[in-house]
Formats: structure tokens, sequence, C-alpha cells
């Protein structure tokens, strides 16, 4: 969709569901697993939960205690199985994947889950009897085994675990954190891991807002307003650029219907800006319906708040691309340390029949989410693929720096590589987001029409994608602005407005082992861990005059009217962030799953499959990879599944000794993966990279070619 510019860019009592000594443990389906708790519980006998005080919670921020009495509702205690038992989910998952397995697509309830894998009854009962004893209330044992959700205050916090609950001040937020690492007895350690998190340290909405950049500059501009986005990518875009409209008009069309897809959400929305959004953009005519569901138990409506342009966006594109799907918006009251997303996505998994699809477009690095937050999520979507729940989450949009976009941080990175540990695990889908290249070619007319079709389209074809970069390391933007690298642009007086670290996010976990899908695959590092992301769409923030529309009117929370004619109102209904990529990759789910004719659990395995089916392995290529390069444009071969992004890095300035090259008290440097020699992190190359992952996707292709 083309937008004219003629203005300049503008600013951008909780529900508590108490089961009062009605929960018995005994209900709990009881598993075969052997005890792991194999002496009696000595509070004398202590052992320390490492690495649970988040890393905001410093000295020069603590402003002292919490009153005892402070109510902390819906604390989630991740327990762990015995490597016994972990081995054996691990390998029946594996069969679920496995079409010559017997038990392939034989999906699991969340009963039978904890019934074949969860840990030992007794164990359970010694740690439920052991957190009454301490006055907590049991509110649930979620059915996996893995996870109990107790109630208390921070008095009965201290006394159990010997940490207290701090207020903290950090860049004048207010928050509340546990002061130091939580203690248990020794005894329980074997299947206790720790809390989902003591603190209310909120995870990060992957919404980028539209932003100047330094190339394309606003003649007339007040200063500090350097440019609009002009070119903004609409549904009926998305299905030219990335293939989708012949699925449509197919003889037996791929449409989504009959599939629903869930986003797990912190707010709610106004339903009529959907309404509004699909009726702009040529999809009212198709069946897909929207709701806003609070899955219980302890699920209270939020309302509207500051989260509802990120619900906004990922409730519209989930139905963009698959327009009969159903899309329902799922959504819980945060309570004091607990964000409502994660209850109502537990509570959706336990149901008897969980939803096909879920998309989350929020996330935390593995550092901030510590032993207990990283368990949570691990166990949450291995649950989800055992159920056969595709799960896409965004991957971040702090380029290679997923620990450097909270509370503590300046403009650059700080905390050195790291990924998102609501994206890592290798039980979900992390997606990733590229930049368009149009605006930087000369051909751009054969891109981007000068007009809008009645639906908003403007997109005349594929467009040749690069990284997705806004910062002074980006060797885009520091090649453009005449400079040799992306450390001395940056510490250049040019390169001062890109001190930043937005785009696409890509880094190898610190927690996961490679998977054995991901192993091979051209382009993935030998370097045993879980690499993000997986795969990648266009999610640029008009860094480049190219962004994505939205619809948010609410204007009490900084809304617009969605009226796309009018520039200014289309800018402000515009944005960026691998918040995007989450929900367009589940609609793509919704095709595929109408077309292979049911649930599919994890796509990964299948994503890397085609892949190498397509391209070969890294120990024998085939030379399909070079025809398939994202940066051919309109002339990239129409059989191409992915498309190779090959242009660009996900690099970002740096200050300090954490993966920082060169290393100066008074210079910047850059994300390096050696501190004592640039080793950039991450460039973007042939095959599998952390920019893009595999590229971006041909839907029609990967669909037709799903097995």
């Amino acid at each position: 969709m083309l937008t004219r510019p003629t203005l300049c860019r503008l600013a951008s009592p909780v529900l508590l569901i108490l089961i009062l000594g009605s929960f018995a443990p005994a209900a709990l389906a009881a598993s075969s697993a052997a005890p792991q708790i194999v002496s009696s519980v000595n509070d004398n006998d202590l052992v320390q939960l490492k690495g649970s005080t988040p890393p905001q919670a410093l000295e020069q921020f603590d402003r002292g205690p919490v009153a005892d009495s402070l109510p902390l509702e819906h604390m989630y205690l991740v327990l762990r199985r015995g490597s016994e038992q972990e081995s054996a989910v691990e390998q029946f998952i594996a069969e679920l994947h496995d079409p010559h397995s017997a038990s392939y697509h034989q999906w699991l309830t969340a009963d039978e889950l904890g019934q074949k894998f969860g840990p030992a009854e007794q164990d359970i009962n010694t740690v439920v009897s052991w957190l009454r004893g301490k006055g907590f209330t049991i509110n649930l044992v979620h059915k996996s085994g893995l996870v109990i959700d107790i109630s208390g205050t921070a008095g009965e916090v201290r006394n159990a675990f010997h940490t207290e609950i701090h207020q903290y001040n950090v860049n004048g937020n207010e928050h509340i954190a546990n002061a130091t690492d939580p203690e248990i007895p020794a005894a329980l350690a074997p299947v206790v891991v720790g809390f989902v998190s003591l603190n209310d340290f909120r995870p990060k909405a992957m919404v980028a807002k539209p932003r100047p950049n330094l190339t394309f500059k606003c003649t007339g501009c007040p200063d500090g307003f350097d440019n609009l986005v002009v070119y903004l990518e609409t549904p009926p875009d998305f299905a030219t650029i990335y293939n989708v409209a012949p699925l449509y008009q197919a003889s037996e069309a791929i449409t989504g219907k009959g599939e629903t897809i869930v986003v797990l959400e912190e707010s709610d929305i106004l339903a009529a800006d959907v309404a509004t959004f699909r009726k702009a953009f040529g999809l009212s005519s198709f069946s897909g319906k929207f709701s806003q569901i609070h899955p219980g138990p302890g699920c209270a409506d939020p309302g509207t708040n500051d989260f509802i342009l990120e619900a906004s966006l990922d409730a519209e594109w989930a139905g963009a691309v698959a327009p009969d799907a159903n899309v329902e918006l799922a959504s819980c009251v945060d309570t004091a340390i607990l964000p409502g997303l994660l209850l109502a996505a537990v509570n959706l998994l336990d149901r008897a029949t969980p939803p096909p699809i879920m998309s989350i477009s929020f996330g935390a690095c593995e550092a901030v989410l510590g032993p207990g937050g990283n368990a949570f999520f691990n166990s949450l979507w291995q649950q989800a693929d055992s159920e056969g729940v595709s799960v896409f989450v965004s991957a971040g949009d702090a380029s290679a720096a997923g620990c450097d976009n909270f509370d503590l941080i300046p403009n650059w990175a700080v905390d050195g590589i790291a990924a998102s540990g609501y994206a890592s695990t290798p039980y979900n889908v992390a997606t990733g987001g590229t930049d368009f290249l149009a605006t930087l070619l000369p051909n751009l007319s054969s891109y981007w029409s000068a007009s809008n079709s009645p639906t908003g389209q403007s997109a005349q074809s594929y467009i040749p994608e690069m990284t997705w970069n806004d910062s002074c390391a980006s060797s885009v933007l520091y090649k453009l602005s005449g400079f040799s690298s992306g450390a001395v642009f940056c510490n250049s007086a040019a390169g001062q407005g890109a001190l930043d670290i937005i785009g696409g996010s890509g880094a190898p976990s610190m927690i996961y082992s490679k998977p054995a899908w991901q192993t091979g695959t051209i382009g993935v590092p030998n370097d045993g861990k879980r690499d993000l992301p997986d795969v990648s769409l266009f999610a640029s923030d008009g860094f480049y005059s190219q962004a994505i529309a939205l619809c948010m009117s609410d204007a009490s929370l900084g809304g617009s009217p969605c009226d796309y004619t009018n520039p200014v109102d289309a800018f402000n209904n515009s944005a960026g962030g691998t918040s995007f990529t989450a929900p367009q990759f589940a609609s793509i789910q919704a095709l595929i799953n109408q077309k292979a004719g049911g649930r599919q659990g994890n796509p990964d395995p299948i994503f890397y499959a085609l892949y190498t089916t397509e391209f070969g392995t890294s120990s024998s290529r085939n030379g399909h990879l070079e025809t398939c390069n994202a940066s051919a444009g309109n002339l990239i071969p129409s059989a191409c599944i992915f498309h190779d992004v090959t242009v660009g890095n996900n690099d970002v300035p740096c200050f300090g000794p954490n993966d920082c090259f060169p290393q100066s008290p008074t210079l910047f440097g850059v994300l390096s993966e050696s501190d004592t020699k640039l080793e950039v992190a991450y460039p973007a190359q042939a095959g599998w990279d952390f920019p893009s992952g595999l590229g971006s996707v041909n839907v029609t292709n990967l669909v037709t070619k799903w097995p």
C-alpha cells in the first residue's frame, strides 16, 4: 500500500480461583516415574536456586523490601523430570514427527502427557505438602505435572525461600523483584527447578513503531523529523510478495477454513478495529471470525491497556494470510509477578482440545528468565508439541543483542550476544524479520506501484530482501553512508543518529543443544547449540520507507483513525517488528493444516527437511541455493520454496567487555563473537544464518510441497 506523505513524522481485585483445602494431589493422573526425592525434607539443609535473581535487580536501584502482606498470586513453581523420563519424552516427540513411526501424529492430551511423562506422584505430593506447610495456597497442579500454581505473600516467600521481595526503581520505572536467589531444602532439589519469576519485569512486546533513518530526508520538515513511511505492506501486498494468492484461487481453495489460531496477549482490543482492517484490505468477504477469550481457571479479563497495539496487530495479521481461519485473542490479567499471557497459555494447553496453532509476540532473553523461566518455556512448548499444537514465537527486535532491550539499556549493546528464552526452545518456531531492498534500487517502480488498488495493494511481485537492521553497525547502512566499517561509522558524527540495536534478532541459545532437525542444514554453525531464528518475513519499521499496516484506533491509548487514505492516519497505523512475523507464520500454518488435514505440531522438522530437499546439506549442496537468492527480486525462480537472504547483518554497536570489539573506554565497538578480534555477530550468508534463519518463503510452494 502506497501512502503519500504530506506531513512529517509524528511522535510516536485480580480474579484468583482458590481451591481451599479441596486440592487432592492424588487426583492427578499417576505417573510411572521413579521418585526423585529420596530423603526427608530438612529446612536446615538448603541449596540455592542459582541464576534466579533478575539482572535488573541491582543494588543501585534497590528501594528496600515490600510489605510482608503483599499478595503474590499465581506463582508458578517449575518441576523437572528425571533424566530417563526426559529422554523418553524427547524420543516420543521425535516419533510423533517421524512418518515411519507407529506414533506418527498420535498426539497426546495433557492428561496423557502427565500420565506417561509427569514426575512421580509421590514427588509432587512431597513438594505440595512442604508448600502447604509454609502457608501457601495450592491453586493447581497443571496436567503435565511440571507446574505448581501457588499463591502467598511476600512474607511467606521470605520465610520459605529465604529471599526478600524488594522494590526497585529502574530508570524511573517501579518494579518488584527477589533481591537474592531463592533457597530450597536440598531434598527437593532433584525435582524443583525454580519459579517462572518472582518479579514484575514484564516481557517486551516485539513491535517497533515507525522511525526515521539517515538515508531518506524530509525536505522542509522540522528538526528531528527525517522520514515518513511511504510504502505499507498490506494483506494483498503480502499475498503478492510471498505468493499466497494462487492458494485462494485454486479449484479447492486453501484459505484456512476450519482452522483456529490463538494469539496470546496482555491486552484486549477494539474488535471493530479487526473488522475495519479486514474491510479496508478486501478480507471481509471471507468467513474468518474474531473473538476474545479469557481462558480459566484464574483468568480475569485485563481490558485494554498499553499493550493494545501489540494485541491489535497480532489479531489482524493472524487472520490476514488465512482469511477463512478463526482468530481468538486469549488474554488474562497480570498478577504481581506473572504475565497474564502465560496463564492463558498454560490453561489453553491443559484443555482436552487445545488450539491447533498459537502465536506469541513477546520475549525476554534467557539470562533474564533464569533457570525456572527457561524450564517453564521448554516444558510449555514441549507440551504444545506433544498435543499437536504449532507454536510461533517472535525471535525479537534487538538484533543479536537479545538481553539489551529492557529497562536497563542505553541505545547500544552492553550484555553481549543473547537469544530470547520465549523463542529458543526446540519445540517452537522462532520467527525473525527482514527488510526490503526496493527503495535502495533504481528500479523501485517495478516493485511498488505509484498507486493503490481498491484493496490497498501496490506491491507488484516478490520484493528483494535484506536483513532488518536499523543500526550504525549495519553493513548496508555504513556502506551507503560511505564508511568502511560499522565501528568507524558508529563513532562518527554521521552515525550518532543510528546508535541503536533495532533489527531482526538471531543468536545461539545458551540453554539448548542443537535439535536433530537443525543439524546438517547449509549455513547452520557446528556450535552444538539451538540457533535462532528459524524462518523470517518482512518486519521493518520504516527505516527504508517501508513498514506494515495495522489498525489501532483507541485514541485513549495513542491510537488513530484507520483511514488509510489519510497519510497521517496511515503512518500512525503502521509499524514493524517480529511481532508481525509470528502471527503471519501462524496464519501460513493454518493454510498448511487445512491442506494436510489436521494439526501438525512443531513445523520446524518439516521446514528444515524441505530446505534440505531444496538445497542439499552442508556437506552436499546441489547448486539451487544460489538461484533462490532473495536479492534476485522479481527474477527469482517461481519454484523456490525459500528465499535466501544474503545482504546485510544483524550486528549492532556495543560498549564494554561483553562480546564487543574493539574494547575501548571511550569508543563504541560492534558486537563480535570474539573480544580480541572482529568476528561480526552476525553477517548474512548463503544458507541459514542468524539474521534471517532459513530466509523467507513462497507460501504456495511451501503449502503444496508440505508432505
